[in-house]
């Protein structure tokens, strides 16, 4: 008699049901019920209830460069690896394979936090050839995804950024950002910071399950308005368009508009390495009677692949369904009065630091 292989059920509160095999595993293994009820103590669908468990660093730099045609910003910052918030589309899952992690639990369960990063930030500012461009934090995982209200590595590198008078960007799905608009005012004030609030949609129990530690939809809306009240220049992200999962573009266009936000993208959803099966197991967890439409949609966007990685198409797609979803977004924002303006923040106020990151006096 076979053990019987245990079938992967949705976690609560997680985005991912299992820690599927990384890319560079040698050997893949599956839970399996011996008959012994081991299981049933503490054990949700054939694996422990995750809970999430911080480790630190230290960052030999803290800026990225960026070069990617398709990309606005030439400097990202990230302060963590991994993200609590467990979206289950983020493209960033896969960069855990190369700590020798899992990118399904492992990802939004074992966090890496950069202890260091205000300090390495100091020192790269400093630089005789440093050249100053705006920076754009939570370009791969959220800055103020749960574990910073108690860390405050994202509050250290603005205020490093505040003291420098450097411009910089926040995306993020985290209200969190609210905390620190004793920092992020003033600098919008001097044309120095924006923020974009990511909402991918306004139903709530979809949101639950697709971004299970985000922000509500609600929350996230609020946020807009609190950052709008205080002078911040908002916009919003209506990303990732993922056919017959969140068909509800132009309302949140809407909703987002009535709450202050004056610019808007988007992206259709990528399914780099790893996140193709485990996007895959996500439908058939929560939506299995349409889950083989759902990817025959995404295909079509992809040359018939579930990814392409060209520049020219990875975040907008090609064919005829990636043009229907540019076409609704465009007309929505016309409507709207959405990207009628550009944000441009001021480089020209940088002050160098010194290497221990205080601001220069004269």
């Amino acid at each position: 008699m076979q053990d019987a292989v245990i079938v992967p059920h949705a976690i609560k509160g997680r985005g991912a049901a299992t820690r599927i095999a990384h890319r560079f595993e040698r050997d893949v293994r599956d839970a399996f019920d011996d008959g012994w009820g081991t299981l049933e103590d503490g054990v949700q669908g054939g694996v422990a209830r995750p809970i999430t468990q911080v480790t630190f660093e230290d960052a030999k730099s803290a800026l990225t460069h960026n070069d990617s045609p398709d990309i606005y910003f030439d400097y990202g910052l990230n302060p963590y690896r991994g993200c609590e918030h467990g979206c289950v589309y983020c493209y960033a899952r896969p960069t855990h394979s190369y700590l020798g992690l899992s990118p399904g639990l492992d990802f939004e369960t074992r966090i890496i936090a950069k202890r260091n990063l205000a300090v390495v930030l100091a020192r790269e500012l400093a630089a005789p050839r440093y050249v100053p461009r705006m920076i754009a934090l939570g370009t791969v995982t959220d800055p103020y995804q749960p574990v910073e209200r108690e860390l405050r590595l994202t509050r250290g590198v603005v205020e490093l950024l505040q003291r420098c008078q450097h411009p910089f960007a926040v995306v993020t799905k985290g209200s969190g950002v609210e905390r620190d608009l004793d920092l992020i005012a003033p600098m919008a004030h001097s044309g120095l910071a924006a923020v974009y609030v990511t909402i991918t949609t306004l139903d709530a129990k979809l949101a639950r399950i697709l971004e299970p530690r985000a922000a509500a939809p609600y929350r996230r809306l609020r946020t807009l308005r609190t950052l709008t009240q205080a002078g911040v220049p908002v916009g919003v992200s209506v990303a990732p368009q993922i056919p017959f999962v969140n068909d509800d573009m132009e309302q949140v266009l809407a909703a987002a508009w009535e709450a202050g936000a004056r610019t808007a993208f988007y992206t259709v959803l990528r399914l780099p390495w790893e996140l193709s099966p485990l996007f895959r197991q996500w439908l058939e967890l929560h939506y299995p009677q349409r889950a083989a439409r759902i990817m025959a949609r995404i295909q079509e966007m992809r040359g018939g692949k579930d990814y392409d990685s060209d520049f020219a198409t990875r975040m907008k797609g090609s064919g005829l369904w990636a043009d229907l979803i540019r076409q609704r977004f465009e007309k929505a924002c016309r409507r709207l009065g959405f990207n009628r303006e550009r944000v441009e923040l001021d480089t020209h106020q940088f002050r160098r630091p010194d290497a221990t990151g205080q601001g220069s006096l004269f």
